[in-house]
Parts: structure tokens; sequence; C-alpha cells
């Protein structure tokens, strides 16, 4: 099941699986090579599965899966006297890699920032004095997950309503684990009703696709708003009586924004818009958009120092021990979860080498003209749960079968609150295990999945029967 489960995603993914006009591949399928591929990338996977129990960084075996597969490849192509076509694939799919690597540091690099100006400590102060138990901020956490992720992404709404779990919560790791999975699920469901709450929507939309029954339009992502809700209020529902009773630890004590803070938060609100902005005006990758909104974060650092923040007292504050400058952009930068970032290297590489291999031709027809419609989308929703659902729905927006509206919207649902079956299964997942390692794992996550299972079929119901006009 695990191979096949392996063989679908490699096949599913044809901007990874790419060759070059006038470049040769070759089915390599039945081949040994193939099959040495598939068996490097389910044993890599397995040991990041096992983190929790062997320690060892998820990062260290799919990235040397990756660097073998590769070289598998690259070595088969060699010996046939095609070099250049394996060449040529590989810097595509890290190109792939780049701009969602890129996407991802700049996240991160805001939330450091956010971070060092005490945003999030302020805020769980806040919250603390308003006296909410940790059920009630069970609930704002979740609440506001679902109904930022529309506007921004659900990576980094993921990663802001995280942060403050993690304030507030202290060392109650139950409370910090259930809060997790539900701003996972609730990030997930919110970003799926709107063309600017995920890439995979904004895929869609941007594809301009005209529907058998209909075009779709900016409205139309919108029939998905309820089916959303119910897909993350299901699992929050059950897991809300397993979230401990009491009050956080800490005290009440008011802790103040240092300078700049708001600005900070601004800025990165405006880094959103311009990647949203650079994605559906200018059509140019919302990575471009991104790294704009860097710069305005690098300048408001150089203003900061410009202005009476060149030195801090040796001894006034444990962060900035010794440290000449106050607020060092560059510090931001490095303090990234680079052992998630180096993660998605490793997926993407070791899935973009079995593409090319040749599983595409194996399953891009059966799925669709085998299953029918519905069980294809439907299955699209549990792939994403092991493959991160944008090369899914590249996939998919590639083979472009001829659907109504509303299976359309039942795919790009399905595949973006599929992710969250699994703690790997999302960005948003996949981040919130490197910001609260230790606490939220792959099996503590595992173990509410029937619960978020039950919303994912839910939500499939709720949306055929809500919209079955367009069915």
């Amino acid at each position: 099941m695990i191979r096949y489960l392996v063989l679908l995603a490699a096949s599913l993914l044809p901007c990874l699986a790419f060759a070059a006009e006038g470049g040769e591949r070759l089915d390599l399928t039945g081949h040994w090579v193939g099959i040495v591929a598939v068996i490097l990338f389910v044993g890599a996977y397995l040991l990041v599965m096992a983190e929790e129990f062997i320690h060892l960084r998820k990062s260290k075996p799919v990235m040397l899966a990756a660097g073998l597969i590769w070289g598998l490849i690259g070595w088969i192509y060699v010996q046939q006297g095609i070099p250049h076509s394996a060449e040529i694939a590989v810097r595509h799919t890290l190109e792939e890699y780049a701009e969602l690597m890129l996407f991802l540091l700049v996240a991160m690099t805001y939330i450091n920032a956010m971070e060092e100006r005490h945003v999030f400590e302020a805020l769980r102060s806040w919250l603390i004095r308003k006296g909410f138990s940790l059920k009630v901020l069970f609930w704002v956490t979740g609440t506001l997950a679902f109904f930022i992720s529309p506007v921004a992404d659900n990576l980094t709404t993921a990663l802001l309503m995280a942060a403050v779990v993690m304030a507030v919560g202290g060392s109650n790791q139950r409370f910090v684990l259930l809060s997790c999975i539900n701003i996972v699920v609730a990030a997930n469901a919110g970003g799926a009703f709107s063309p600017f709450g995920d890439i995979t929507t904004l895929m869609v939309w941007q594809k301009n696709i005209l529907a058998s029954n209909g075009a779709i339009d900016f409205w139309t992502f919108f029939m998905l708003f309820i089916p959303s809700l119910v897909n993350w209020l299901v699992p929050a529902i059950l897991m809300s009586f397993a979230v401990p009773a009491g009050q956080p630890e800490a005290g009440g004590v008011m802790v103040g924004m240092k300078r700049g803070a708001l600005t900070v938060v601004i800025l990165f609100l405006l880094t959103i818009v311009t990647a949203v902005s650079f994605h559906n005006f200018l059509h140019l990758p919302p990575v471009i958009g991104m790294l704009t909104g860097l710069a305005y974060l690098k300048l408001f650092a150089y203003f900061l120092k410009r202005t009476g923040e060149n030195h801090v007292p040796v001894g006034q504050d444990n962060e900035d021990l010794g440290s000449p400058v106050a607020f060092d952009i560059f510090r931001s930068v490095a303090r990234a979860e680079w052992d998630t970032l180096f993660f998605f290297y490793g997926v993407v590489m070791c899935v973009g080498g079995l593409g090319f291999l040749g599983y595409l031709g194996l399953v891009s027809e059966t799925i669709y003209v085998g299953w029918g419609a519905t069980a294809a989308n439907i299955s699209i929703g549990f792939l994403s749960a092991v493959v991160d659902n944008i090369p899914v729905m590249f996939a998919v927006l590639t083979m472009m079968p001829d659907m109504s509206i509303g299976q359309w919207m039942l795919v790009t649902m399905t595949a973006g609150v599929g992710g969250s079956l699994l703690s790997i299964g999302s960005a948003a997942g996949v981040a919130l295990m490197g910001q609260a390692r230790g606490v939220y794992t792959f099996f503590g996550h595992l173990k509410w999945t029937p619960a978020i299972a039950a919303g994912y079929v839910a939500s499939i119901y709720t949306h055929m029967w809500l919209n079955q006009a367009v069915f």
C-alpha cells in the first residue's frame, strides 16, 4: 500500500517530472533503478515518521535519499548517452524548490522579527490578563486561524497562531499539541474557500478554467465556505473535550512590545498583500512579492539602527548579550527553521526524481477515467496528506480533466484540507513540527487523524449537498 501511494504521488507531478523539448526521457518504471528509487523514498519517509523515537532530524534521511535517487538517474542517463535530459530535469525541480524555500524563509524571518520585538509576548500577556481559560484559548486561536488564513496564507497564519499558543501554553504540552493540531486544520480549511487563502486556490483561479457547466470566477470559491467550516469544526469539537482545564501558568504581568513592533506587523501584512498582488495582477510568482517584502523589513531594520538602536549594554538583555546591534535582521534570517527548509528540499527532489523516472503514465489515465471524477478528487485529498498539495494541484491542472464546477471545487477543497490528515501533509503542519519541536509531532497528530478524517468526510458530503446544482 505504501509503495502504491508513493508511485501515485510521483506520477502526479508533471511539473517536477520535466523533460526539455528535444530531450529524451527513459521509462524506468520497470527498471531496477526505478524500484530502488521507490525503496529509498519509502525508507526515508519511514525515518521521518519515526523522528519522535529515534531523534533523527527529518531533513537528514530525505536529503540523502534525494541525492541517491538523482545520482542513480544521472548514472543511467550517462550510460545511455543522454546526460543533458537528466540535467535539465533536476534544474527544473530545483527551481520549484527554490520558490518554496525562499517563500518560507521570508515568512519565518518575519515571525522571528516579531518574536524579537515581543509581539507574541505582548499578545500572550494580553490573553492571560483577559482571564481566558485554556479551553477558550483553544477556540480563540483556532477561530483566528480559520478567518485570517483566507486573507493571508495558511502557512504564515499557522506560524503566527502557533507562536501565540506556545507563548501562552508554556510547559502544558497537551494544550500546545491539541492547539497546534487545531490551528493546522483551521488554517488549511480557512485557506480552501478563498482564492487568496492558499497557493492551490490561486492556481485554480488563475487558470481561468471553463468547466463543463460554466466558468470558475473569483466568487465561485466562496461556495466552499460552509464545507470548509464543517471541515474544521468537526475535529475541533471532538478535540475540545480533551483540552485540559485551567488557566495559563504565567501571571498577569503586562509585557510591552519593543519599539517598531507594530510597524513590523504592518510590514508583514503588506508583504502578504504584495505577494498576492504580484501573483494576481502581475502574474508573477508569489515568492517575488515575498522577497520584496523582506526588503521592507531590511530597510526598517536600517531605520531602527540609524535612529538610536545602535548599542545594547552588556547584560541588559540576555537575548542580546554582547551584541553590538539591538535589531539585526540577519539574526532573524539565521534563526529560520532550517531543518524544515531542508526537509522540503529532500521531499521535492525525491518526488521530482520519482516523477522523472516515468510513473506519470502509469496513473494519470487511471484516476479520472477509471475511478471517476468524485473518487479521484477525494483520493487527491488523501494523497495530499503524504505529498504537498501544491504539486498535486499542479498535476490536476496539467491533466485538465473535463469536470463540472462542483467537481473542480471538490478537488480544490480536498487538496487544501486533505493535508490536515497528517502533520507532514501541508506546509503548515511541517512548519509547526519545526516550531514546536518535541511537542507537536507526527504521532501526536496521528492520534487525532480519525477526528480530522471525520471532518474531511463531513465537508465532502456538505459540499455535495449544498452545491448539488453545479455538479
